[in-house]
């Protein structure tokens, strides 16, 4: 049966409506109104289209753009214990306020966008569980939702490998972005566990922000204490 073109013109804008309600109707990016038609998630697409890629060569071991060669400075003293380490952009500009908004200001539903750059990053490579870095349970009960679990999930669905949250955060610790470098690696040392189901397993770590690799560090060396046979990590954005 034919619809009206009247009804239809009507069900059409309540469906944009529904979408105004369920989203929020300003840009997490930019702060201008978003368009119901022109938007990723929370973000309008002019923001998205700026996201700040990384395009240059990067660490293997931490992923910090570099001019040329295969590992930092940094990294050939004190390597992180990974087969390798991606990040899709620069944690600056657009990118960083859409992280901030989805660890933050509940803004979950920019899972499945922001998992669509790391599936980017990975260019085919393979493993057999994607593990996303854990929370403490009382601070995810106070958030709501663990981050790099929702992106880690999201990323799963996407590439079709398993998801398992074989990482369990055993101590609450201060929060690394509120420490100052020097002090980060202490901070998370001995700070996470690991099952014993990552034995002989490649596991791919997630998380939403790499600064000084250190969480990547203490979550690799838990999997690997297990017998993991190889241990890789992606985040969404990298700290420059």
């Amino acid at each position: 049966m034919r619809v009206p073109s009247r009804i239809a013109s009507a069900l059409s804008y309540f469906g944009r409506e529904a979408v105004r309600i369920v989203l929020p109707s300003w840009c997490a990016a930019c702060g201008n109104e978003l368009p119901w038609d022109a938007r990723v998630a929370s973000c309008c697409v002019p923001c998205w289209d700026a996201l700040p890629r990384i395009k240059s060569a990067k660490c293997i071991s931490c992923a910090l753009p570099l001019p040329g060669g295969e590992i930092c400075i940094r990294c050939t003293a004190t390597p992180l214990p990974l087969a390798w380490c991606e990040a899709w952009g620069a944690y600056r500009g657009p990118l960083e306020k859409l992280l901030h908004a989805l660890k933050f200001e509940r803004h979950d539903f920019l899972d499945a966008p922001l998992a669509s750059l790391l599936e980017e990053t990975l260019r085919d490579r393979e493993f057999d569980l994607v593990v996303g870095v854990p929370m403490h349970p009382a601070k995810e009960r106070r958030r709501g939702y663990n981050q790099a679990e929702l992106l880690a999930r999201a990323l799963a669905r996407r590439i079709g490998v398993p998801c398992a949250m074989l990482l369990t955060r055993t101590e609450e610790r201060a929060m690394q972005s509120l420490l100052p470098k020097r002090d980060r690696a202490a901070n998370v040392r001995g700070a996470f566990g690991a099952s014993p189901r990552a034995k002989g397993r490649a596991i791919l770590i997630v998380d939403d922000i790499c600064t000084t690799g250190e969480t990547l560090r203490a979550c690799a060396n838990a999997i690997i204490h297990e017998g993991a046979s190889r241990v890789c990590a992606v985040a969404v954005a990298k700290t420059v």
